[in-house]
């Protein structure tokens, strides 16, 4: 599977009830759990303040990542999504096969 860092702001139409948004907050949290256990989702992060995340997420290809697996989320359709494909850098002290 290939990585990707994936910027998300959620925001919350308005007018948007509550109940709403506990039950999609609630099914996102279930559903981000899954598709870590499947892989999908390998790191997640909030910035400090703000009302977003950065992630490293796994997926075949960028069509994939969007559609099976962000594409999943409870609250996408209130996400803005930035995608960046990414590889592995040859000074990565976490690459794999380094023995040092």
């Amino acid at each position: 599977m290939r990585e990707f860092l994936v910027e998300i702001t959620t925001t919350i139409p308005e007018g948007t009830g509550q109940d709403e948004i506990d039950r999609r907050r609630a099914a996102e949290a279930v559903r981000a759990r899954e598709l870590a256990a499947a892989g999908n989702l390998a790191r997640l992060w909030r910035p400090v303040g703000e009302l977003r995340s950065i992630g490293v997420w796994r997926a075949a290809d960028e069509h994939e990542l969007h559609e099976k697996v962000l594409g999943t989320l409870p609250l996408r359709p209130w996400m803005t999504v930035g995608v960046t494909a990414l590889e592995s850098h040859p000074n990565d002290p976490a690459r794999p096969g380094d023995t040092s």
